[in-house]
């Protein structure tokens, strides 16, 4: 005689949660191979062998595993950026932990930057959708802010600087070398992914990071901005070139 053992409530959340990251991960792979208009929730369910009808019972259609991927993948960095102690590490190596931690993150994980490309084509339509991507995405402007703030009052950091322009400049460096290696090759004849120049990129990002917040002034662009991205007042932008005229 067989005796059915129910699960308990815990054992049932944690199996469920279980399930969800596997089917996200599987989708990931397919989201970042195909697009999103090439992926096919019929294949992540055949590589699951599992049905359609379980991963829409966990995410409730294609669009929202897409959005519910893009949340991981962005998430991940996130939390990889958390584990920096950036409050209690000396502010010019805390910004360059921080460069050298997003530069190893992108080339370990193509597939994030995949899938901010196909985003992008789709004019971030997707994100748009999502009800916590920017919550997720704002800590790393605090991050950096919190580094910023440390530096300023020791004098060893620029104020007229804005964070979200640090995390830009780290982005753009770590995500051009990856998602561009194949055309700068073809084009330069220069292998962005030589293990042996790798040392070398690290180090440039962090010093072009630090080399930045450390120069001096080259207009209060920050202080003008703000935070409708671009609302200055009437005489703000004559104002800013004649302080950049020559």
């Amino acid at each position: 005689m067989s005796v059915s053992i129910d699960l308990m409530p815990w054992e049932k959340l944690r199996d469920a949660e279980r399930t969800r990251a596997e089917i996200l991960e599987v989708a990931t792979a397919e989201f970042a191979r195909r697009g999103y208009s090439g992926a096919r929730v019929d294949e992540i369910a055949a590589r699951m062998r599992t049905t359609k009808r379980m991963i829409y019972y966990y995410f409730g259609g294609k669009e929202q595993l897409y959005i519910a991927v893009l949340e991981r993948a962005y998430a991940q960095i996130r939390d990889a950026e958390q584990t920096l102690d950036v409050d209690h590490l000396d502010p010019l190596a805390a910004i360059r932990e921080l460069a050298e931690l997003t530069f190893d993150h992108h080339e370990g994980h193509p597939e994030f930057l995949r899938l901010v490309a196909i985003e992008n084509i789709h004019r971030a339509e997707h994100i748009a959708r999502s009800t916590v991507m920017t919550s997720i995405n704002s800590r790393a402007v605090d991050l950096i802010a919190r580094v910023l703030a440390r530096g300023q009052a020791k004098g060893v950091f620029r104020r007229e600087v804005d964070p979200l322009d640090v995390h830009m400049l780290i982005s753009a460096f770590c995500v051009f070398r990856v998602a561009n290696q194949h055309t700068f090759k073809a084009i330069f004849g220069r292998d962005l992914s030589d293990r042996q120049r790798r040392s070398h990129y690290r180090q440039m990002l962090a010093d072009v990071v630090v080399s930045y917040l450390t120069t001096g002034s080259t207009g209060a662009w920050a202080g003008e901005l703000s935070e409708g991205d671009g609302a200055r007042s009437p005489t703000a932008g004559s104002r800013s070139c004649l302080r950049r005229s020559p």
